[in-house]
C-alpha cells in the first residue's frame, strides 16, 4: 500500500462484499473484540454455546481468539500451559499460550483473518471474483481455507507434498483448490513458484502470502502480544520477570508479538527458533527439516530483526523424540514414574513439533543468560498432537514400538542434557547481516524494492507505521458492519 494507507479504493468491490456479507449474515468482529473477547456482547456469547468450534458458522469468526473453552463453548480464560521445572531441569517458568483451542485447532487461524478481512473492508477483494490463495507450509492454509469458508470465499490452498497427511485430509473437505509443491518444511520457494504460476493463469488469484503480509504479524502483534501481558501480570508472583519471548520465526507473524512486548518490558530476550537442519538465521544456511509449520531458507519481509535479539536452532530429531515421549502411553507412564503431576502429562499432547522446538529453545535460553527462579520465559504451544498422530504411527513402523527403556533415552538426552549449542546471541551487525538476507528473496525474486527495504532497517517509523494501523482497520470493521446491516 502506498504510503501504508488503507481507504477504499474500488467501489463496486466494496458493495459486492457488503452484498455477500449481508445474504451470508456474516459479521466481522473487530481486532479489539478478538484481543478482548470477554467483552462480546452476551447475544454472540450466547449463540456461540449453539455452535461447535470447528463448524462452518460465521460466529466461528468471533472465536479467533485465546481465551476459547472447549468444554463449555463459551469464552474463557486464557489457555496456556506451564512446562513444570520436573521437566525442563531449569530454575526459571516456562509457559505457553496453547493454540489447540481455536478454530482448526491452530492459532495461524488468526492470521489469516489478519490478511483477509482488510482487503475486504476496503474493496481490494472481490468475493464474486477473486480467489484467496493461502502459501504455506503448515496451518496457515488451513487458517486461511476455515476463514475462506465462514466468508464465503473461494479456497485455494497451497503446502509442501511432504506435510503431516492429516493437514491435506483436512483441506480436502473443505478447499476449492488444493496444491502440493515438491518438497518439505523448507521448501518456500516452491510455494512461491507456484503462486506465479496461478497469478499469470489468472487475475482472480490473489495471494495472501504470510511472508509479506503485515495483517499476519499485526494481528499477533495486537493481540498475541496483548495476551501473554495480561497472562503474565495473571500468573506472575512477586519478583518475577517478564524475561524471555521464544518463537519459532516461521512466517514471522507470532515473532512480532516480541514488538508488543519489548514496548512493555523493555529488557526481554526475544528469541527466533528454527531448525538446526536448516539454519537460515543462525548460520546463513539451508537444508531440509521435519518441524512442520516453521518454513524457512529466507528471512520473511514481516520480520521485524532489529527486535530478535537471539537465535536458538533444534535439531529436528529431538523435537519428533520429544513428540513420542509427551504422547506415546509408554512415555507418559515413564514421566508419571518421574514424579510429574497426571494432570500435566495428560496435557502435553497439546504440544505439537513446533511447540516443542519453541520449548527446547526456552529451555537453552534460560541457561545460556542462567535465568533462576524469578525469570519467567513465555512461547507459543502452535498447535497440538492432533496434527501429527500419522507421524507417531510412522515412528512407530520405522523406528520400532515406544519403549521405557527408549523413554529414559530420550529424556536424559534431549531434555535433560540440553545445552547452549547453536545459540546465538545477536549483535547489532548480525542482526544487519540477517536483515540483508531479505534482499535476494524479496527484492530479486519477489519484486519488492531496495528503497523499502532500507526504510525496514533505518526508518525508526516504519514499524511503528504499521503496528499503528488497528484503530483504522476496526474503524472500517465498523463501518462495513453498519453498511451490511445486520445489527449488533
Amino acid at each position: 500500500m502506498n504510503n501504508w494507507q488503507w481507504e477504499i479504493i474500488n467501489e463496486e468491490y466494496f458493495k459486492r462484499t457488503i452484498e455477500r456479507c449481508r445474504e451470508k449474515k456474516i459479521v466481522l468482529p473487530t481486532f479489539n473484540q478478538l484481543k478482548h473477547p470477554e467483552e462480546l456482547p452476551d447475544s454472540i456469547k450466547n449463540e456461540l454455546k449453539k455452535i461447535d468450534m470447528q463448524e462452518i458458522h460465521p460466529l466461528n469468526l468471533f472465536r479467533i481468539n485465546w481465551r476459547n473453552n472447549n468444554k463449555t463453548q463459551t469464552i474463557g480464560d486464557i489457555n496456556f500451559l506451564e512446562i513444570p521445572k520436573e521437566i525442563t531441569g531449569i530454575k526459571a517458568r516456562i509457559i505457553g499460550l496453547v493454540g489447540k483451542f481455536f478454530p482448526t485447532g491452530a492459532h495461524k487461524v488468526g492470521a489469516t483473518y489478519g490478511c483477509l478481512v482488510p482487503y475486504m473492508v476496503t474493496g481490494r477483494f472481490d468475493p464474486e471474483y477473486h480467489k484467496a490463495v493461502w502459501p504455506s507450509t503448515g496451518n496457515y492454509c488451513r487458517g486461511g481455507v476455515f476463514n475462506s469458508a465462514l466468508l464465503a470465499v473461494h479456497s485455494v490452498a497451497i503446502l509442501p507434498e511432504e506435510m503431516s497427511q492429516e493437514r491435506f485430509d483436512w483441506l480436502k473437505t473443505l478447499a476449492d483448490e488444493v496444491y502440493a509443491t515438491p518438497g518439505c518444511e523448507s521448501n518456500v520457494k516452491e510455494i512461491y513458484d507456484k503462486c506465479h504460476e496461478l497469478e499469470a493463469k489468472s487475475d482472480e488469484y490473489l495471494i495472501f502470502n504470510q511472508f509479506d503480509q503485515f495483517g499476519n504479524s499485526i494481528w499477533h502483534y495486537e493481540i498475541t502480544g496483548y495476551t501473554l501481558q495480561k497472562l503474565y501480570e495473571q500468573i506472575s508472583r512477586e519478583g518475577e520477570r517478564f524475561s524471555g519471548y521464544v518463537s519459532a520465526t516461521g512466517s514471522a507473524g507470532t515473532i512480532a508479538a516480541g514488538d508488543y512486548l519489548r514496548e512493555y518490558f523493555p529488557h526481554i530476550k526475544v528469541v527466533a527458533s528454527e531448525a538446526l537442519q536448516c539454519p537460515t538465521l543462525l548460520l546463513n544456511g539451508f537444508g531440509g527439516h521435519r518441524i512442520e509449520g516453521i518454513g524457512d531458507k529466507h528471512v520473511p519481509w514481516i520480520h521485524n530483526v532489529k527486535n530478535t535479539d537471539a537465535v536458538s536452532a533444534i535439531d529436528d530429531e529431538e523435537t519428533l523424540r520429544i513428540l513420542r515421549l509427551f504422547n506415546e502411553e509408554t512415555g507418559k507412564q515413564y514421566l508419571v514414574e518421574k514424579g510429574i503431576d497426571e494432570n500435566i502429562v495428560d496435557r502435553l499432547g497439546e504440544l505439537g513439533i513446533s511447540s516443542i522446538c519453541n520449548m527446547l529453545s526456552a529451555i537453552k535460553l534460560a541457561k545460556y543468560y542462567e535465568y533462576n527462579e524469578n525469570d519467567i520465559i513465555f512461547t507459543i504451544f502452535t498447535d497440538s498432537v492432533d496434527m501429527y498422530n500419522s507421524r507417531l504411527s510412522e515412528m512407530n513402523n520405522n523406528w520400532g514400538t515406544y519403549s521405557h527403556e527408549q523413554a529414559a533415552i530420550d529424556w536424559n538426552s534431549t531434555i535433560k542434557s540440553q545445552g547452549m549449542d547453536h545459540f546465538k546471541e545477536l549483535t547489532y551487525y548480525d542482526k544487519k547481516a540477517i536483515h540483508n538476507l531479505k534482499y535476494f528473496t524479496w527484492v530479486e525474486q519477489q519484486g519488492k524494492t531496495v528503497e523499502e527495504l532500507n526504510s525496514q532497517w533505518y526508518d525508526e517509523n516504519y514499524w511503528k507505521e504499521r503496528f499503528s494501523i488497528v484503530p483504522k482497520w476496526d474503524s472500517l470493521i465498523n463501518e462495513f458492519n453498519s453498511l451490511v446491516g445486520l445489527g449488533k
